[in-house]
C-alpha cells in the first residue's frame, strides 16, 4: 500500500483502486509454486504502520470493500463465473476477522461462507474432497472456505494418527499419500477453473510471537475467553511441522490459474487490505461486465418508460 492521504483515497476512481489493489496483491502472490520457500515471505508488512496511519488504513480498507462490492454485483449479474476464496492459517492468525471485515459490504445473496471443522461420521464415509464439493459456489457468487480440503494435507499430515482413523483401506496408506493428495487437489482445482470457478488460496502468515500475544489477549479479555481452547496451545508445539506442511502444500498446488497468496498477518489491518486486494485482483481478471441488452429490449424499455411518464400505466 503506497503512502497516500485520506482525501486522495476518497477521490480515487474505480480503475485506480483496482490498479493499486493488483499491485499490492502481486507482492504476495506465489503463482507457480515450484521454487516456493516460506522463509522468503515475512509475517510483517513491507511498510511501517504506526498509530498515525490508522485513519489512512481504515479508509483504504473501506475503499477496497466498496470496489469489491461493485465487482461482486457485476459477477452476480453476468452469471458466468464463480469465485472460491480459501482461507488457511494457524490459530489466531485472523481468518474470521478478515472474512468479517473484507466481506462486510458484499450482498449476502451473492456470497456464502463455509467453515470446516473436524469431519463428521458421514463425511468420513466419503472421499476427502466430498464435503467441500457440496459447498462450492454457484455461478455469479463468491464462496468463502474458512479452512478447506487443505486440512487433509496439513493437520492430518502433522497428526498422522488422524489418517489412521479415516477408514481408508490399509493398502492405500503409503508414503506417497501426501503427494497423491496434493496431486488430486491440483487436478481438482484445474477442473474447477476449466468449468468457470476461479480459485485463490490465502495463507495468513502469522509469527509464533504474534500468535502468543493474541492468545494472551484472549485469556485476559473475558469477552474473548470463548475463543480460546487448550488444543490451541498443544498445536503450537507442532509449529515447525505445520510450517513444513504449509510450504509443501503451497509449493505443489500454487499455479498461475489457482494461486496462493502468502499474506503477512502480524498486522491485522494491513492483512485485511491485502486480502481485499487479492480478491479484487481475482475478480478483475475475469473481465466482468453487465449482460448486454439487445436493441429490441432497449426499444421495449423506452416504450415502457414513455408509458410510465405519460401516466398510461
Amino acid at each position: 500500500m503506497e503512502k497516500l492521504t485520506k482525501e486522495a483515497l476518497k477521490k480515487m476512481s474505480d480503475e485506480e483502486i483496482i490498479r493499486r489493489a493488483k499491485k499490492l496483491a502481486k507482492r504476495y502472490c506465489v503463482g507457480n509454486g515450484k521454487d516456493f520457500k516460506l522463509k522468503d515471505f515475512s509475517t510483517q508488512p513491507k511498510m511501517e504502520l504506526g498509530p498515525e496511519d490508522k485513519p489512512l488504513v481504515k479508509e483504504a480498507l473501506e475503499q477496497g470493500i466498496q470496489e469489491l462490492t461493485r465487482l461482486q454485483e457485476v459477477l452476480y449479474a453476468q452469471d458466468r463465473w464463480s469465485l472460491l476464496v480459501i482461507f488457511q492459517a494457524m490459530d489466531a492468525a485472523g481468518k474470521d476477522g478478515a472474512i468479517k471485515h473484507v466481506l462486510s459490504g458484499v450482498n449476502p445473496q451473492g456470497c456464502h461462507v463455509t467453515s470446516f471443522k473436524a469431519p463428521s461420521a458421514e463425511e468420513l464415509d466419503h472421499d476427502f474432497l466430498w464435503r467441500c464439493l457440496k459447498e462450492l459456489p454457484e455461478r455469479g457468487r463468491i464462496g468463502i472456505f474458512n479452512r478447506s480440503y487443505y486440512e487433509e494435507v496439513l493437520v492430518v499430515r502433522v497428526h498422522e494418527a488422524i489418517l489412521r482413523s479415516q477408514k481408508l483401506p490399509q493398502k492405500l496408506i503409503t508414503k506417497k499419500i501426501w503427494d497423491q493428495r496434493l496431486e488430486d487437489i491440483r487436478n481438482f482445482e484445474k477442473y474447477l477453473d476449466r468449468n468457470g470457478t476461479k480459485i485463490i488460496k490465502i495463507f495468513l502468515h502469522v509469527s509464533p510471537e504474534e500468535q502468543k500475544l493474541r492468545f494472551l489477549d484472549r485469556i485476559e479479555d473475558k469477552n474473548k475467553n470463548w475463543k480460546f481452547s487448550t488444543s490451541d496451545i498443544k498445536e503450537r508445539g507442532y509449529w515447525e511441522d505445520y510450517m513444513k506442511a504449509y510450504e509443501k502444500a503451497i509449493r505443489q498446488t500454487s499455479t498461475k490459474d489457482s494461486p496462493w497468496y502468502v499474506i503477512p498477518a502480524d498486522n491485522k489491518s494491513y492483512a485485511r487490505i491485502a486480502v481485499a486486494s487479492a480478491i479484487i485482483s481475482a475478480l478483475d481478471g475475469l473481465n466482468l461486465h453487465y449482460p448486454a441488452v439487445s436493441e429490441e429490449k432497449v426499444a421495449e424499455l423506452q416504450q415502457i418508460k414513455s408509458q410510465l411518464l405519460s401516466g398510461e400505466s
